[in-house]
């Protein structure tokens, strides 16, 4: 069999040194504040970027560059090697067609090679964890095919719930409405969201509070665990919009319940631009969504 290679978008939050060791290729996914354009040769730092919204700017998300998808894609399989793409949700951005469609047209190009695009029906780290099993399948000797049938049978284990200290960043995106984000942050109450088993993001109650809020995260995840499917040494990631102390809050209590495996990154830009400063999620395998 080929050697295939494992590829992702810079939406999967997959630590740089992660993507370096594993030698992935990322497909940018672009943010823009004004006429300036970010996400892949010119970059801002998290903080750069989270602390730009506080000060006012909105940021806005772009679509992947089909163009740069094909560069990408076209040099792997020129070097005789396949392609397992893990996608962002299509239920939340349109990126995942654009690469389908591009890789329906290299297959007709290269017809010795294939492309296997896994639709991970979620964001940030939560489709990110399937990144980090896929290269651990792909070390444990699977072949490309086995890794794409491990990470179907495991995607509606992956729960993702998140919480976020501004409404008026969910508002703005047509997540709550304006009443909501409003009278929401004048008695203090933040919310709690998760991604669905189709992809698509779901408020799921409300508490008053940052400390219950974090607390929040953390005693849904202990009530959707299944320990004799997925165990403790199972990854369980901690993302943050520019809020580092608040994740390594979370990521304590995770490790207190005896998980060995808790990576903590930042919320991407181009995730960032909905959610905001202050998001916090928590990604872990437990029961189906």
């Amino acid at each position: 069999m080929p050697d295939y290679v494992i590829t992702t978008d810079s939406n999967s939050d997959v630590l740089p040194e992660f993507v370096k060791a594993n030698q992935l290729t990322i497909i940018p996914q672009y943010y823009a504040f004004g006429d300036t354009v970010y996400g892949d040769e010119l970059n801002m730092a998290p903080h750069d970027f989270y602390e730009t919204m506080r000060n006012g700017e909105l940021p806005k998300s772009m679509a992947n560059n089909p163009a740069v998808i094909r560069e990408k894609f076209e040099q792997i399989l020129k070097e005789g090697k396949n392609i397992l793409h893990i996608a962002f949700s299509s239920a939340l951005s349109g990126s995942c067609s654009t690469v389908i469609m591009i890789s329906n047209e290299l297959m007709e190009q290269y017809p010795d090679r294939k492309i296997l695009v896994f639709d991970s029906l979620n964001a940030s780290l939560g489709e990110g964890v399937s990144v980090y099993r896929a290269a651990e399948l792909q070390k444990a000797g699977k072949d490309m095919e086995e890794v794409y049938d491990v990470l179907i049978e495991e995607r509606d284990h992956v729960n993702v719930s998140f919480t976020v200290d501004d409404l008026n960043h969910l508002q703005r995106g047509g997540r709550v409405s304006k009443t909501t984000a409003v009278v929401g942050s004048l008695v203090n109450i933040k919310p709690i969201l998760t991604v669905t088993a189709s992809g698509e993001l779901k408020a799921d109650g409300t508490v008053r509070g940052r400390k219950k809020s974090l607390k929040t995260l953390v005693t849904r995840m202990e009530a959707s665990l299944d320990l004799n499917s997925y165990g403790k040494d199972r990854m369980v990631a901690v993302i943050h919009g520019d809020c580092l102390e608040d994740a390594r809050s979370v990521a304590d209590m995770v490790k207190s319940l005896g998980f060995t495996n808790v990576v903590i990154n930042d919320v991407s830009p181009s995730i960032g631009t909905h959610a905001g400063p202050g998001v916090v999620g928590l990604v872990f395998y437990g029961k189906q969504k």
